[in-house]
C-alpha cells in the first residue's frame, strides 16, 4: 500500500491568530502535511482527543481560555511522546524552560519562519 495520503502526516496546530494560523497552513499544506487548527487551549486538547493519528502539534503559548501551556500538560496525559513545539511571540528570558517544564519537546519564538519551521518539524518527523 504505497498510497498517497499515507504520508500525508496530520500537524494539529493551535493558533488563536488567523493570520499566523493561515501562514503556518500554508507552510505544511505545501509540504504535504494535513492540518487541524484549534484556536484554543481547551480545543486543542479535545481535537487531541477526537483525532489518534495526530503525529506533531504545534502549540501558541498563549491562547484565550485555557493557554499553550496547560493545553500541553493535559495532552501530555494522554500521549506522553507526541511532539509538541511550543510557539509564542513573548520570547522573554526564561519563557523556553517553562515550555520544556510543561511538557513541550521544543521551541519556537514568533515571527516563525518557514524554514526553522519545516526544519523543526523534520527533526521530530523525520523518515
Amino acid at each position: 500500500m504505497n498510497n498517497e495520503s499515507d504520508k500525508q502526516k496530520l500537524i494539529l496546530v493551535a493558533e488563536d491568530d488567523y493570520i499566523s494560523f493561515t501562514f503556518l497552513k500554508l507552510v505544511l499544506s505545501s509540504h504535504g502535511f494535513r492540518v487541524i487548527h484549534a484556536d484554543n487551549g481547551q480545543n486543542a486538547v479535545d481535537l487531541f482527543k477526537e483525532n489518534h493519528d495526530v503525529a506533531l502539534v504545534l502549540m501558541d503559548v498563549k491562547m484565550p481560555g485555557m493557554n499553550g501551556l496547560d493545553a500541553t500538560r493535559e495532552i501530555r496525559k494522554l500521549n506522553p511522546t507526541v511532539p509538541i513545539i511550543a510557539q509564542t511571540a513573548y520570547a522573554l528570558a526564561g519563557d523556553s524552560e517553562k515550555t520544556l517544564e510543561a511538557g513541550c519537546n521544543d521551541y519556537l519564538s514568533k515571527p516563525v519562519t518557514a524554514e526553522l519551521l519545516l526544519k523543526k518539524i523534520n527533526k521530530y518527523l523525520g523518515e
